[in-house]
Formats: C-alpha cells, sequence, structure tokens
C-alpha cells in the first residue's frame, strides 16, 4: 500500500510519540475528555494497515458498540481511510483490504467467544483493554497469554482508564515506577502517560467549562484532574434532597423498582425518573414497610404504581408469580454477575436527587457503605444491610443501567 501522511494536527501532541511505542504494556490514564480513546482508535487504524491484529475488549460486550466501535469508525473516516477496510457489524469485525488484518472486538462476559477469536492472517499482536478498571485481574491475565505465536510485530497490551480507585489491580500491576505530579514512567516494558482535559486541544469550551466546573471533590480529583480516587468507605456522596411534588406531576415515564422482605427486612419500592441528558436520576416516592404477605403488599402496590410495570428482585420468583396474580405488573430483575457493583458505579455516574419525604433513601444514602478488610482497608464489596431502597433503585433502572454501560464501569469503578 502506499505510504500514508498522517498530519500532525490530527493527533494531540502528548500522543504523538506513542503511535510506535513497543512496550509491551501501555497505560494510558488520567481525566476525562483528554483524548485517550480517540487516540487509540486512531492508533488501531494505523497499525491494522501495517500489519496488526488486535482485539479490543471491554467487561460488558454490548457497550462495545458504543464505544471503541463507533471510535474507530470516526477515525477510518476522518482519515479518509474508509476505501481501506471492510465492516462487517455481524460479524464484529474490521478488516484491512491491502493485507487481511484484522480488528476484532468481544466483551468478556462471553467467555467462550473470547476463546475462539483469532484473525483471519496472522496472530494476535495487541490487546487494547478499554474502561480496564471494569475488569478483573484475571481478565488480564487470561487475554495476556492470548499474545502468542511468530510475528515480525511486537505484541502489546494497551489499558486505557479514567482511575477511580487506587487499590485497584492496575495500580498494583503496573505503577510501582510511578511518581505522583508526573505524566509520564517508562519502566521495564511498561509506559503510563496521564492525561486530563488539558491535553486535549479538541474539547469545545463548554467541555472545559463542564470538567473545571465540577462540584463533587471526588469527582474532580479523578475526571477533571485525572488523579486516582481515594474516596471513604461511603458508597454514594453524589446526592441531595429537593422538593419533588412539581417535578413529579410533569415527570413523562416514571420507573419502579421492588426489593422483597418480611420480617427483619422490609418490602421497600421505589418510583423514580431518569433525565439522561443531565444524568440525573430523581426519586420521588417510597414504599418501606415489614411484615406484609403478598396480598397486602399488592394493595399498597396499586395505590403505589398501579397497572405500571414494577421491577422486583428475581430471587424470589414465587413472589413475582403472586403480585401477578393479584393485578401487579411485577417483572424479575435480570440480574447477572457483578449486578450489584455495576448498578452501583452507574448510579453513582449520575446525580440522585431525592424528594424531602423519602426519609428512608435518605438514610440508606448515608450509611450505605463499602467492606472493610481486617487492616481497615476498604473493600470493592457493597456491605449487605442499609440497602433496601437502593437494591430497588438498580432494578427500576436496571435496563436503562444495562443499554447505557460506558461512563464508567466494573468494581474498580467504584469511587473508593
Amino acid at each position: 500500500m502506499p505510504r500514508l501522511t498522517l498530519p500532525p494536527s490530527c493527533i494531540n501532541r502528548v500522543y504523538r510519540p506513542h503511535l510506535e511505542n513497543q512496550d509491551r504494556y501501555q497505560v494510558y490514564f488520567g481525566g476525562a475528555g483528554s483524548g485517550k480513546s480517540v487516540f487509540l482508535a486512531t492508533r488501531c487504524v494505523l497499525d491494522v494497515l501495517q500489519g496488526r491484529n488486535y482485539l479490543i475488549v471491554r467487561k460488558v460486550g454490548r457497550t462495545l458498540r458504543s464505544s471503541c466501535w463507533n471510535e474507530i469508525r470516526k477515525a477510518i473516516d476522518r482519515l479518509g481511510l474508509s476505501m481501506l477496510f471492510h465492516i462487517s457489524k455481524t460479524e464484529n469485525t474490521i478488516t484491512a483490504r491491502n493485507n487481511g488484518c484484522q480488528l476484532l472486538f468481544a466483551g468478556l462476559d462471553d467467555v467462550e467467544k473470547i476463546k475462539s477469536l483469532t484473525p483471519q492472517s496472522g496472530v494476535l499482536t495487541d490487546i487494547w483493554m478499554e474502561e480496564a478498571t471494569e475488569c478483573a485481574y484475571e481478565d488480564f491475565k487470561q487475554l495476556d497469554k492470548r499474545l502468542r505465536g511468530e510475528s515480525r510485530h511486537q505484541k502489546r497490551f494497551t489499558f486505557s482508564f479514567n482511575p477511580i480507585y487506587q487499590r485497584h489491580w492496575l495500580y498494583r500491576q503496573f505503577f510501582d515506577c510511578w511518581q505522583d505530579g508526573k505524566r509520564l514512567c517508562r519502566g521495564k516494558n511498561v509506559t503510563i502517560l496521564k492525561t486530563t482535559y488539558l491535553d486535549n486541544r479538541f474539547l469545545t469550551p463548554d467541555d472545559r467549562q463542564a470538567l473545571e466546573n465540577e462540584p463533587d471533590p471526588y469527582f474532580y480529583q479523578v475526571y477533571t484532574l485525572g488523579n486516582w480516587g481515594v474516596m471513604g468507605d461511603v458508597i454514594f456522596r453524589n446526592w441531595e434532597v429537593q422538593d419533588l411534588t412539581e417535578t413529579k406531576a410533569a415527570w413523562p415515564l416514571l420507573l419502579y423498582g421492588l426489593d422483597f422482605g418480611f420480617a427483619t427486612d422490609p418490602c421497600a419500592a421505589v418510583c423514580c425518573g431518569l433525565d439522561r441528558k443531565n444524568k440525573r436520576v430523581y426519586v420521588f416516592a417510597e414504599l418501606y414497610e415489614k411484615g406484609l404477605i403478598n396480598a397486602h403488599l399488592a394493595n399498597r402496590l396499586k395505590d403505589f404504581c398501579g397497572h405500571t410495570p414494577i421491577v422486583c428482585d428475581s430471587a424470589e420468583p414465587k413472589s413475582i408469580r403472586e403480585l401477578r396474580s393479584l393485578g401487579i405488573c411485577a417483572l424479575p430483575a435480570r440480574k447477572g454477575k457483578d449486578s450489584v457493583l455495576h448498578g452501583i458505579q452507574w448510579l453513582q455516574g449520575h446525580r440522585i436527587v431525592v424528594d424531602t419525604g423519602c426519609a428512608h433513601l435518605k438514610e440508606e444514602l448515608s450509611l450505605y457503605r463499602w467492606q472493610q478488610d481486617r487492616e481497615g482497608h476498604t473493600l470493592p464489596i457493597p456491605m449487605d444491610k442499609n440497602n433496601h431502597l437502593i437494591d430497588a433503585l438498580r432494578y427500576a433502572l436496571e435496563h436503562e443501567s444495562n443499554s447505557r454501560r460506558a461512563t464508567t464501569a466494573g468494581k474498580g469503578e467504584l469511587g473508593l
């Protein structure tokens, strides 16, 4: 193929030296809006034309389409290289026409697919783990073994993420050489580059202003300044209380969730709404009562949610069937592996506005904490108490959180 000339203006200056970085492990971390993903997507496009094969992963496969896949598609168009690639949406592959090398996409939630993925020409030379704090150490170790076989290219494993949890395995694995206040660290076959919004000349003034005016101290440290998060063991600090009476009356779509209980634990239900544009969750009302048999619970729910669907804890299918027989449109939550952690992370990415009348939810949000180990270190495991209404809130918003896992995610992205 003809030699490509890359205009210097199309890549932020801080990333240019890393277009041909050959270190085995490369860590690109920092604040939001720093251009990490755009740079790595651009590098993928150029690399595959030069004979490299990429596997691009995130913890959950469905999030790839709205993140890495779209960034790479935009990079191809931006560079004017559309004619050099065959793009297959059905197979989730992008293939270079000049050499048959490929960009493969997969979620770590589909283990069998990961095991069977192989490029049509040559071997995997690169793995890019986007939002790496979503992923487990075991994910990394298994993927690292995939980088084997003969190739004229140096094998590389690239990570990109926001540094939300300093006790994350990524920090322990790669940051021995790191010094706070530095922007670049080169260790033995490891490169670490920290960037922030100040490194991205393509941001608009509004983008910059939003980051600079972030009111939450933790989010300012992580997403504006790109520093490793060191939050205490309280899980939610991103909430406030307002009188939402008028807001509820005008809200177009109300969402409901239910966590079952009886003697020790209460039945807990919430009525909420989601403002997607401004990333706000409004909690308009709560139901919180012990000792309710399902017949009595159904009567309460008729007043609470009427015939509107309510998403319930799927651990009690019998109770769900009973509620349905009593006229409640009860639906089981889908849950899944790490659903609690993901739901927490998703809620942490939104501002939670609680009505003044939701006394029990305000108490839960104040008390819901992470577990600690014997030495008093915070663990990424929530304590299983003070969480009944919070669980109900996760169920109510489950469809939204499962379909929009992009901003921050997984065990590492929990604001500890």
